[in-house]
């Protein structure tokens, strides 16, 4: 390991060899790279036409609901009018139907986690997913020629700290990983943002790194911009009024695939439906009647949308068919209140299938087997400009939770380990 960590506190448990998808899989996340990038130019033109008017007004006002004014302004900018993150890194789970995308994350950990277990496992033989190095090159791609690049890591984000410095000393001294004091860009220089748009308060030259990239001076990834940052677009996705819409920015064939893997999904609003009316596929006139649900139809999770702390790292999430009547009774009942602020996201639950792992466990000498369920990890890096940009796979990282485990993210007793194909 790297004398500093790769994560602040945190440890793992380490599998003797990488994770292995298949080669239909590993075909498939190749490419869907593709298919997610433009999904995100869609939501960044369906954002810009309802701003100015030509469509679906509401799209906007339910994006922009609870947000500093300041930060709204930001994010219509025409400096950024075209910009969409340049590293993107889907959360996949792996189910018996074949997968599921539970969400997308444009300020992603784990470039640098990812990039060391290549490099380590490569060095040992396999033939992993991205190569030794495609990880590093990646990011290094989506920063362009500029001269240098600062990789500003916030104290929200200082979890990942090591990481960021262990990969910038891979790349050489042109890049820098800096704290959100640090003020001294140049015109030409390019910034890596590593921290939400929620925790800009805290963040002192955040408003400088935007004001020096609204002015040209500074390249800046990823943009300012909350819409990426929202759970809620798989529901906008879902929306029969914007069917056409995604149908003509997608095309046919990413709008059927794009369906195919990503959760049903609600966007909670409280305001009444008509008494004849009900919520598609659910069949409730009113969201409150999800209280009354049984547990096998609580098979569904509650989670908040974005801009706000609880919005990463497994916080705010919540499987209804987990929790008793009182406590689900609880959290709907809270997410409803959050509507004018902080919006909430229903999703139908799929359930990560049982796959089998093992660790090595260092105290004893000794190979454990572990009957897992596995959150993939693949991460594309967006270079090129305009029209031009395209996406590529630089690396996949497996996080294998204990069977027993509902809601697979990042822990103690979680294998972390590369994929081959």
């Amino acid at each position: 390991m790297p004398p500093d960590g790769l994560f602040s506190g945190h440890e793992w448990r380490i599998s003797p060899q990488p994770f292995a998808l298949g080669a239909e899989l590993a075909a498939e996340l190749d490419s869907l790279g593709r298919v997610i990038l433009q999904f995100y130019r869609a939501v960044n033109l369906l954002y810009r036409r309802s701003v100015e008017g030509r469509g679906w007004s509401w799209v906007a006002d339910v994006l922009d609901q609870g947000k500093p004014p300041e930060l709204v302004s930001l994010q219509r900018h025409h400096a950024f009018r075209n910009e969409v993150p340049r590293v993107i890194r889907p959360d996949v789970l792996l189910t018996d139907n074949g997968f599921a995308i539970s969400e997308l994350d444009s300020v992603p950990g784990g470039v640098g986690l990812t990039q060391w277990l290549n490099q380590t496992y490569a060095d040992l033989g396999f033939d992993v997913i991205g190569g030794v190095n495609g990880m590093r090159d990646g990011f290094a791609s989506v920063h362009g020629d500029a001269s240098r690049v600062h990789l500003v890591v916030s104290e929200e984000s200082a979890t990942y700290r090591p990481e960021m410095v262990w990969l910038a000393a891979q790349l050489g001294e042109r890049f820098q990983v800096r704290d959100s004091q640090f003020l001294d860009f140049a015109a030409g220089d390019s910034v890596y943002r590593f921290f939400e748009l929620f925790d800009l308060a805290n963040i002192p030259n955040g408003l400088k790194i935007f004001e020096l990239a609204a002015d040209g001076q500074i390249r800046l990834t990823p943009p300012p911009k909350m819409i990426f940052e929202e759970k809620l677009l798989f529901g906008l996705l879902w929306n029969r009024n914007l069917k056409d819409f995604w149908r003509q920015e997608l095309g046919e064939a990413f709008y059927t695939r794009l369906l195919k893997v990503a959760p049903r999904t609600w966007i909670l609003d409280p305001e009444p439906l008509p008494p004849h009316a009900a919520y598609p596929e659910l069949e409730l006139t009113e969201w409150r009647q999800l209280e009354g649900l049984s547990q096998r139809d609580r098979n569904l999770i509650l989670k908040i949308s974005g801009y706000s702390e609880l919005a990463w790292g497994a916080r705010g999430v919540h499987l209804g068919s987990d929790m008793s009547v009182a406590d689900w009774s609880a959290v709907v009942d809270h997410a409803l209140a959050s509507w004018p602020h902080s919006p909430y996201v229903l999703q139908r639950y799929h359930k990560p299938r049982l796959v089998q792992a093992e660790w090595y466990d260092f105290a004893s000498d000794t190979l454990h087997p572990m009957p897992s369920r596995a959150r993939i990890c693949p991460y594309y890096f967006v270079s090129g400009e305009g029209d031009a940009a395209r996406p590529k796979l630089g690396g996949v990282l497996a996080t294998l939770c204990p069977a027993d485990k509902k809601i697979i993210h990042g822990m103690t007793d979680a294998i972390l380990a590369p994929c081959v194909a």
